[in-house]
């Protein structure tokens, strides 16, 4: 431990707390002499914990993690192996809701993470219960997950987005900035949110929401390309796409069909996804079938103009 840090320690009454954080040998581990790590923290083999890190008791540090300077990982996380977080980043914070539990729950992430500045992962609301993060995932500068969010593998969130309580995100999918998510939103697998969107339904797999109207626009086709779909799977989810928001079915009607007609492979997805939401679906950028709209009021001698979608 540096002088300078001791001096402070020192003058606040924390030196005898932290001194063994300072003095246990961990092989195979650099912690700056300013960082201040928990005796009870585990920490795996070949962590670097950078200047003026914060690491609580009770928190699990996997093989290879790499923490910049200023990280705090607070009690009740775990990191898996190979994770990078960046500076400022904050794991395990209390959940933010006007009761903040006595004893709340966990934050798990996975394996191979790159978690960006200032990130900030909230801990669950209940003792049983965890905020969890799989892997293979990127979180740019200044993301947010709240409490009780389910984030899979592969998933990109980016600057400034906003997951609320509760939020589910699947694999592969993409979050731009800015984006503002619901609590109890669902994001669905290889989705693909715009900038900016505002999601207060779920996003079923596969699709794209366009960032200024918050609605879907097509398929998420340079996604599934890049995902390695082929074309004659993309035409599959192009069919079940139509069907779900171009045939005028009703809902019950669009399960049905989705059920019996895509029993298998990536559309089989769709009705799996569709037959459990709670808050409905973000609609179609593009109107409906039969649908019509008024251009203006007609006058008394003329009969109503409307025009006809689909």
């Amino acid at each position: 431990m540096g002088e300078t840090a001791k001096s402070l320690l020192l003058f606040y009454g924390l030196l005898d707390i932290v001194r063994p954080c300072f003095t246990r040998e961990v092989p195979n581990v650099s912690i700056h002499p300013s960082a201040i790590v928990s005796p009870s923290a585990q920490i795996g083999s070949n962590v670097q914990i950078g200047p003026f890190c914060l690491v609580e008791s009770g928190v699990v540090i996997g093989d290879d993690c790499i923490l910049d300077a200023r990280v705090s990982v607070k009690e009740g996380t775990t990191l898996g192996a190979n994770n990078r977080v960046f500076e400022g980043t904050i794991l395990g914070g209390l959940p933010q809701h006007v009761h903040i539990p006595e004893q709340p729950g966990r934050v798990t992430i996975g394996s191979n993470n790159t978690i960006r500045e200032n990130v900030t992962v909230h801990r669950a609301l209940l003792a049983d219960h965890a905020t969890e993060i799989g892997d293979n995932c990127l979180f740019m500068v200044n993301a947010h997950v709240a409490h009780d969010c389910r984030i899979g593998n592969h998933v990109i969130v980016t600057n400034n987005a906003m997951l609320a309580g509760h939020v589910h995100v699947d694999d592969r999918a993409y979050v731009s900035g800015a984006v503002g998510v619901h609590q109890f939103c669902r994001v669905g697998t290889l989705a693909m949110v715009g900038g900016q969107a505002h999601l207060v339904q779920d996003v079923p797999p596969y699709v794209t929401v366009d960032g200024l109207s918050s609605l879907v626009v097509g398929l998420n086709k340079i996604g599934l390309r890049r995902a390695g779909f082929s074309n004659a799977a993309i035409q599959e989810l192009m069919e079940a796409y139509r069907l779900i928001y171009r045939s005028g079915l009703r809902w019950a009607e669009v399960l049905e069909q989705l059920r019996t007609s895509f029993p298998a492979g990536p559309a089989a997805e769709f009705y799996e996804f569709l037959s459990t939401t709670a808050r409905g679906i973000v609609s179609e950028r593009r109107a409906p079938p039969a649908a019509t709209i008024k251009l203006r009021e007609p006058a008394e001698t003329e009969p109503e103009v409307r025009v006809k979608f689909g």
